[in-house]
Order: structure tokens, then sequence, then C-alpha cells
């Protein structure tokens, strides 16, 4: 375990390869370099350029994901091994881990849907409905799909400009829905026959539930067709999402969770669970966007390598690394453990880049019905702030005395909204000072509470098998 490294800018904005703290703090002190930014750190040299430099190169590895994607920069170094061969030693130097925001936009999405369509139908006014089999372009994605990619493809690009990248790697991975689904793994004819084959899904359910409310056992009367998880609440019409109910559980449960609405009746509720099988949202957003982001990278103009899925988790058990993006990051690519490779080295912090958007066009406030409540104002910018910014607060007196760094949240009046680790309050522009402007992220450090990857055990089993 290792220090994070700093990154470091020639005389005329290079990247050059990243240093140790302890080596930046020094440069910083004898006025040899100056702050280029604070997050991620980088300093910038002021007498030395990249053709006076020695520049090795380094890897960017990208472990994608659903709701997080990890990126870690490494270097590679040959070594002799105990048996007098050549063996690559793979170091971390700088490891990041990309929160999406994905889920948020999707709800967006979803609640502008519901106020157009309120709209529509309270107005009265006639208008022919687009058709949902309507062509896209080619590559379209829905936006929280395209969040993924893009955030992504902008973090791995603005690190190229702090690092001298020379290559990428990243992972890409297929999941079989189907045999996820099915709980099994599935062969031949199998795959084309679902849960559905020759019946329907009313028919399906009506066998299932033997013709009686999942609920309350009613029986001989009219039964619908009821979403565990509100379709409102991000359900999906797989056929395990779905139960038989009579009108009234129907009606009475609308769009609780089942677990509220079957709070009192806990046998109930784990005989409606065991029905339920693990979600496919994630799996199908990895399918959906995993050739996306390969296209996505190549115009940075560095060579992309796609690595599989079980090559990551290979070197990950060999070296004895949990389950973690910015872990698995370290360890995509090819390693050849028999022949004495090994990840000697990991990043002890690990800096969180949240995304958090550049704000919202909208120009009122919408209450829960959709009809506006406020009105926005038409400016981003007040007192020469823009919400997102980073900036050091200096107050004088009261409960928050004391100098405070954090993101802040304007106001038009004035009186702005600082976030700090240790709470929220408002503080006046006049005692703000400008540390570095907003880009749409937030950022945050952690420890990667892991031990150090050791060779000597990668060796004993390279030497046992």
């Amino acid at each position: 375990m290792g220090a994070s490294r700093v990154f470091v800018l020639a005389k005329d904005g290079q990247p050059l390869m990243p240093c140790h703290p302890a080596r930046a703090r020094e440069l910083l002190g004898k006025g040899r370099a100056v702050v280029a930014r604070l997050v991620p750190f980088t300093i910038r040299l002021k007498d030395r350029t990249l053709a006076e430099s020695e520049v090795d190169g380094v890897q960017l590895r990208i472990d994608p994901g659903s709701k997080g994607t990890g990126l870690a920069l490494t270097d590679a170094k040959k070594e002799t091994g105990e048996n007098g061969a050549a063996v690559t030693v793979r170091r971390g130097l700088v490891s990041v881990e990309l929160q999406h925001r994905g889920d948020q936009i999707h709800r967006c999405m979803q609640q502008r849907a519901g106020y157009r369509h309120r709209r529509r139908s309270a107005n009265r006014r006639y208008r022919a409905p687009r058709s949902d089999n309507r062509t896209r372009p080619q590559g379209w994605l829905p936006p929280s799909l395209r969040h993924r990619v893009d955030t992504t493809a902008s973090l791995a690009r603005r690190m190229c400009r702090y690092a001298p990248i020379t290559e990428i790697h990243v992972e890409r991975v297929a999941f079989d829905t189907h045999s996820m689904s099915a709980g099994r793994s599935l062969s031949e004819t199998e795959y084309q026959q679902g849960t559905l084959a020759g019946t329907e899904a009313r028919a399906y359910l009506h066998v299932k539930w033997d013709r009686a409310c999942a609920y309350c056992d009613a029986t001989g009367l009219p039964l619908n067709i009821d979403h565990l998880r509100a379709r409102s609440r991000g359900g999906s019409d797989r056929i395990s999402n779905l139960v038989l109910a009579c009108a009234p559980c129907n009606q009475a449960k609308g769009s609780t969770s089942v677990d509220v609405f079957l709070a009192n009746r806990p046998d109930r509720l784990a005989k409606i669970l065991r029905q339920v099988r693990t979600p496919l949202r994630d799996a199908a957003t990895m399918n959906a966007t995993r050739w996306r982001l390969t296209e996505a990278l190549e115009p940075l103009g560095r060579p992309v390598h796609a690595q599989s899925g079980g090559r990551t988790m290979w070197n990950r058990t060999a070296m004895g690394l949990s389950k973690a993006h910015t872990l698995d990051a370290l360890c995509v690519g090819r390693l050849d453990h028999e022949d004495g490779d090994a990840i000697v080295r990991l990043p002890k912090q690990v800096l969180v880049v949240k995304a958090t958007g550049r704000g919202s066009y909208s120009r009122t406030t919408p209450d829960r019905f959709g009809f506006p409540r406020l009105r926005r104002a038409r400016a981003k910018q007040h007192f020469g702030y823009v919400t997102g910014d980073l900036v050091r607060a200096v107050v004088p007196t009261g409960k928050w005395a004391g100098t405070w760094t954090g993101r802040i949240s304007v106001r038009a009046m004035g009186q702005h909204s600082l976030t700090t680790p240790t709470g929220r309050f408002n503080v006046r522009h006049r005692n703000l000072r400008l540390v570095q402007r907003g880009d749409g992220y937030g950022y945050s450090t952690r420890y990667e509470l892991v031990p150090s990857p050791s060779r000597k055990p990668v060796e004993r089993s390279a030497s046992s098998s």
C-alpha cells in the first residue's frame, strides 16, 4: 500500500510522470512548481519542459459498472524474479471511483413523461401520439445509459491531459441475462424457450398462483395482474415481478412497496419474495453500453485494448484482493502469474468522483402534480459564483466560525449554501474565495481498506502448481 501519486505537468503544460506527494511538497516549497489544479491535485513545473524530461508512460485501466466505474493508472516494470527470470510487476499509481447518476436521470425522465401525460389528458386537446417503434439514430442510447458512457470517456480524456497515458485497457464483459433469469446454466434449445414458452403471461400466473390472490388467497372473483415493485418505482414487466391480486388488494397496495404493504404478515411476504429473482437492470445496462464505451475511448488517440471479465477476476483472486471497482481496475489486463508477474502496489487513497450535473434548464420548479410552484432565476451566476464551485470560506463569528472548504449552492440574495464534510450552512459571498470552478462533479477521498498485495504468495502458488 502506498500514497496516491500527484499529477505533474511540464512547463509547457504537457503531462509528465506522476510523482510522490513528498516530492510534490518539495518542489512547491522550493518554488520550482505551482499548483495547477486542486482536485485532482496537479502541479506544474516552472523549470522543465517535456523535451527535458524522461517519460516512460503509464497505462489507464477501466472497470466499467452500472452504478460506478473504477479507473486506475498503473505502470509496469521489469524485475528479476527469485529464479533469475525477468518478471513484470504492476504498480498502482492513482485510483479513481466514478459514481454515475444514471438512476437520477432515469427518474427525472419518468417524471417528465408523467408531467406531459397529465397535461395532455387534463387539457383535453388532441395530439397524435408518437409511435413506440419509431426509428432511432445509429448508436442511440437512452439518456441514463448515454450518461455512463459520456462521463467515463470524459474522465478518461481528462486523465490523458494530466498523465502520459500510452494505452488504455477496458474490461468488456457480456452478461447472459437469459441464464440469470432462469437461475441456472442453459444449453441448446433452452435458450429458445423462455418461461412463457407455449403459454401467455396471464395463463402462466393463474397456474403459478393457483387462481388465487397472492395477498389474501381470495378465489372465485376477477383477478388483476399486479407489479410487486410498481412501474412508477422502477419495476419492470418481468414475469417474476408479477402476481395475481383481487381488486381490493390491488387498490390498497397501489404503488406501495410489497415490503411495506405486507409488513404485518411476514409469512405471506416471505412466500411472495421467494419468487422474486435478481433484477436484470444492471446486467442489461452493461450489455447495452459495452461496445459504446470502447467506441467513445478510441478518439483519445491511444490504443484501446478490450479485456475479458474472467481475466480480471482471475487476477484479483490470485492477488488476494477484495471485490471493488478500483481494485478490479488494477487487475484489468494480462498478468502471467505462473511466470511470476504480480501487482505489487496499491494506492492508499481513492479519489471519489461523483457526477452531479451542471444544473437544470427548467425555468420553474413544479410541485408533485407538475404545476409550476415557483420561478427559477434566469442567471446561474450570482456574485461571481456558480453552483458547484469549490470555495474556501472564512467565517469570522458564529457557530461555524473558522475556515471551511467545500462546494456551494448559489442564491440570488448572496447568502450561499456551503456543503462541507462536517455539515451544511449559509455563508455570505464576501467571505468566500474561489478555489476551483465547478465542472459537474463532486470530489472526495476514501481509503482503500485492503492489505497490499505481495509477490511471494503468488510465486509459491506458481511453484506448487
